[in-house]
C-alpha cells in the first residue's frame, strides 16, 4: 500500500461499478467508509462480516466489495481471493469477473487470468478489455521469455517493511531521495484511506566506499504530519519539487506540487506552485524537462482523457508557469497515468494501466521523432506483474530505480536496475580466395578503434573468434605464408543487443592475379570513374596492410580496335589508377604499370562460369571464342570481361627504410 501513490488523495477517488444494497447497519456503515475512500475500514467491516452471510446473492456482493477495497489498497492477493469468491457465488456483476482476472494477472498467473479474460468477453462482448487481457498475458508470457537486458535487484539498504516508493537522486547519483511510510516518519497518524503511516521524505547518501547510509527524513521544513512524497530534485542538488497531500476532515483537497530550496543543509520553508485555480484539483508526481523549463505532472483535473492524466507547464519565472496542457491521447488513457520522467536524451517515461500490460501499473516510454510520437511498453524486468512505477534514470539512461510491489517485495520497494554492456562476438573464417577453400593456421589480428588489441589463430577448419566491446570499429587482418594479408571491417556500433556477428577474410595466393572489380573508366579513356575509387580504397588498405610488397598494375582492353590504340589506351589507364594510389600515400617505389592491351584474354575461372551459365570454367575469350557466340548481348558480357585491371606481387621484401633491393 502506497500514500501519494494510488490509494492515497491523488488517485483515491475511483468508485465502484455498482452500488451494494444495504443488508443490515453494519454493511451500511461498511458502504459509507468505502465511498468515502476509507477502503480499510471498510474492509475491516466486510472481512468479519462475510462468514455470516448464507445467502448466495449477498455473498457474492459482500465478496466483490472486499475485492474492490483490496484492490484500492494494491493488495492483489486477497483481490484475488474475494472477487474469485464472488464469481463462484454467481454475483450478477460481471465486472467481478474482469478484476478477478486483473488480480491474477497481477500475482503473475498468466494463463487463468487468460481465462477469465475470455469468460468476461463472453459476458461483455463490447468491451474491448476482455480481448485486450488475452492479448496482454500472451505478451507477458513473450517478454519473460525474451527479457530485456536489464538487472533489476532490491535495494535493501533503503527498503523498510513499511511501503518506499518514488525515488530520485540528488545532484548525482550518490544522494537518493525517496518516500517513505515508515514507523519513524513526522506523523503518528494512519492515513484513513490506505491504512498506513503518512509518509514523508527520506534521504541515503553513499560514501567514497560505496556504503549507503541509514536512511534519515530531510532535515527542514518539507516534512508535515501529513503525506509528502514523489520528490524530484534539479540536477544541482539545490531545489526539490514534491507533492503534499493535506487530510482534513470534512474539507476537500487536493494534492498539490511545492518546491523548497536547500539552504546550509535544511530545507527552506516550501512554496506552492501553482497550476491550477480549483483547489480541489489534484496534482502531484512533478518533474522537470533536462533544461528545467517544463513541468511535468499528474492530476486529475477536467479536460483529461479519464482517471489521472499526465501534464505540462511550462516556466514563466523562478516558480510561475503557464496554464497546463494535457498530453493528450498518444500519452492518456480512460485509466490513469502517473509519475511522469523525463530522461537526460528527451524521452519522457510514465506509467498507466490504461494501456494494457503485464498487470497493474506498467512503465511505458514515450519518444518524438519527426514529428511523430510513440509510447512503448518497456517490458520485462522492469516492468512485472505487479504495479511498476516511479523509475529514474542516471545522466547515461544505463541504471537507476523504480518502484514496484512485484513478487518478493514487502508492499511498495524500491529496485535498483542497471544495463549491463551487450555481449558481442564475431566469429570468422579464413579462405582462399581463389579455391574458396577454408586455411587454417592463418593467423588473424584484431584492432580496434578503442584500443584493444587481440591475435588468434584459425583452427582446422579455418575459423576463429573475438570478444567485442560496445560502439566500436574493428578491423581484422589474417596472414599466412604464401598469401597476401586479408583484411574485414566490422562494427558493433548501434547495437542494442547480446549479437554475434560474421565475417569471412579472404586471403589472395601471391603467385595469383588478382582482377580490381568495378573499375570503370570513361569510353576510350583513360580518366578514372568516382565508383571506380572505392574499389580501388580497398586495394589502397590491401597495400597498407601488406606493405612487404610491390605490385604491377595492369590494364587490359577488348580486342575491338587497332592494337596500336589498345596498348596504348591500357598503358595510360594503368598508369591512371598507379598515379590515384599514389595520391592515397602509396610509396610510388612499391607500384609500376603496365598496359596489356589486348594480348590477355580472360580465362573463365569457376566463380565467372557459375555467374554466367553461357560460359564453362577454363574457357579463353579471346575473338574466335567471342565472334563465335549466338548473340550479342553474350558477345558483350565477354568483351567486358576482357575489359579489367589487375594486379600481381612482383617483390615480398620492400622495406620502407630505403634498403634497395639485394643488398645486404
Amino acid at each position: 500500500m502506497r500514500s501519494i501513490c494510488i490509494a492515497a488523495a491523488l488517485l483515491a477517488a475511483t468508485m465502484a461499478a455498482s452500488p451494494l444494497a444495504a443488508q443490515n447497519k453494519k454493511v451500511d456503515n461498511a458502504l459509507t467508509y468505502f465511498n468515502s475512500g476509507e477502503y480499510t475500514k471498510c474492509r475491516d467491516m466486510l472481512v468479519k462480516y462475510l462468514p455470516k452471510v448464507k445467502d448466495r446473492p449477498t455473498k457474492g456482493q459482500v465478496a466483490f466489495y472486499l475485492g474492490e477495497c483490496s484492490r484500492h489498497l494494491s493488495d492483489s492477493r486477497n483481490a484475488m481471493k474475494y472477487y474469485r469468491q464472488a464469481v463462484q457465488a454467481k454475483y450478477s456483476n460481471p465486472l467481478a469477473t474482469l478484476y478477478l482476472a486483473d488480480a491474477l494477472k497481477m500475482r503473475g498467473n498468466y494463463e487463468d487470468a487468460s481465462a477469465q479474460y475470455s469468460a468476461y468477453h463472453d459476458l461483455v462482448p463490447q468491451d474491448a478489455r476482455g480481448e485486450q487481457g488475452v492479448a496482454d498475458c500472451e505478451n507477458a508470457l513473450k517478454w519473460m521469455k525474451n527479457p530485456t537486458r536489464h538487472i533489476v535487484f532490491p535495494a535493501r539498504w533503503l527498503n523498510d517493511k513499511e511501503s518506499d516508493f518514488a525515488s530520485c537522486f540528488g545532484a548525482d547519483t550518490t544522494t537518493i531521495y525517496f518516500t517513505s511510510a515508515r514507523e519513524s516518519a513526522t506523523g503518528n497518524d494512519k492515513n484513513a484511506n490506505s491504512g498506513s503511516y503518512y509518509a514523508d521524505i527520506y534521504v541515503s547518501e553513499k560514501d567514497k566506499k560505496g556504503k549507503w547510509s541509514i536512511p534519515v527524513p530531510v532535515q527542514g521544513a518539507v516534512n508535515t504530519p501529513f503525506d509528502e512524497g514523489s520528490p524530484f530534485v534539479t540536477s544541482d542538488g539545490n531545489t526539490m519539487y514534491y507533492t503534499s497531500c493535506k487530510n482534513l476532515k470534512n474539507q476537500q483537497l487536493g494534492c498539490r506540487i511545492f518546491t523548497s530550496t536547500l539552504e546550509d543543509n535544511l530545507w527552506g520553508n516550501p512554496e506552492e506552485v501553482v497550476l491550477f485555480a480549483d483547489s480541489s484539483v489534484s496534482v502531484g508526481h512533478p518533474c522537470l524537462s533536462p533544461d528545467g523549463n517544463t513541468l511535468y505532472f499528474s492530476s486529475d483535473a477536467p479536460g483529461g482523457q479519464g482517471g489521472r492524466d499526465i501534464w505540462k507547464s511550462t516556466r514563466q519565472g523562478k516558480n510561475s508557469w503557464s496554464a497546463p496542457v494535457n498530453l493528450g491521447k498518444d500519452v492518456n488513457t480512460e485509466g490513469d497515468e502517473v509519475y511522469p520522467f523525463m530522461d537526460a536524451k528527451g524521452a519522457l517515461f510514465f506509467s498507466s494501466n490504461g494501456r494494457g500490460g503485464m498487470g497493474g501499473l506498467d512503465i511505458f516510454r514515450m519518444a518524438t521523432k519527426d514529428g511523430k510520437t510513440t509510447v512503448n511498453n518497456i517490458h520485462y524486468p522492469l516492468n512485472s506483474s505487479g504495479d511498476d512505477f516511479g523509475i529514474h534514470f542516471d545522466s547515461e539512461c544505463k541504471r537507476g530505480y523504480l518502484s514496484s510491489n512485484r513478487e518478493g517485495s514487502r508492499g511498495d520497494d524500491i529496485f535498483g536496475f542497471f544495463l549491463p554492456p551487450i555481449e558481442v562476438t564475431i566469429e570468422g573464417i579464413c579462405k582462399n580466395e581463389e579455391t574458396l577453400i577454408a586455411l587454417n593456421d592463418a593467423e588473424v589480428q584484431m584492432t580496434g578503434t578503442d584500443g584493444t588489441q587481440n591475435t588468434a589463430k584459425s583452427d582446422g577448419a579455418g575459423k576463429f573468434r573475438f570478444k567485442l566491446s560496445e560502439n566500436t570499429d574493428y578491423m581484422f587482418v589474417a596472414s599466412r605464408k604464401g598469401y597476401l594479408k586479408g583484411i574485414s571491417k566490422e562494427t558493433t556500433k548501434g547495437l542494442t543487443e547480446n549479437t554475434t556477428l560474421h565475417t569471412e577474410i579472404l586471403l589472395t595466393p601471391l603467385v595469383q592475379v588478382v582482377e580490381l572489380e568495378n573499375i570503370e573508366y570513361d569510353f576510350n579513356k583513360a580518366n578514372l570513374r568516382e565508383e571506380s575509387k572505392i574499389s580501388l580504397n580497398v586495394l589502397v588498405e590491401v597495400l597498407e596492410v601488406n606493405d612487404n610488397i610491390t605490385i604491377e598494375l595492369r590494364a587490359n582492353t577488348d580486342f575491338r580496335g587497332s592494337d596500336e590504340d589498345n596498348m596504348k589506351l591500357s598503358e595510360e589507364r594503368a598508369k591512371s589508377v598507379v598515379d590515384y594510389l599514389i595520391s592515397k600515400g602509396i610509396n610510388p617505389e612499391r607500384l609500376s604499370s603496365r598496359g596489356m592491351g589486348e594480348s590477355n584474354p580472360v580465362t573463365v575461372s569457376k566463380k565467372t562460369a557459375e555467374k554466367y551459365p553461357f560460359l564453362k570454367e577454363g574457357d579463353v575469350l579471346n575473338e574466335k571464342f567471342i565472334n563465335a557466340l549466338p548473340n550479342n548481348q553474350e558477345k558483350e558480357i565477354c568483351h567486358q570481361l576482357n575489359r579489367r585491371t589487375e594486379f600481381a606481387v612482383t617483390r615480398t621484401d620492400f622495406n620502407e627504410a630505403g634498403i634497395p633491393f639485394g643488398s645486404e
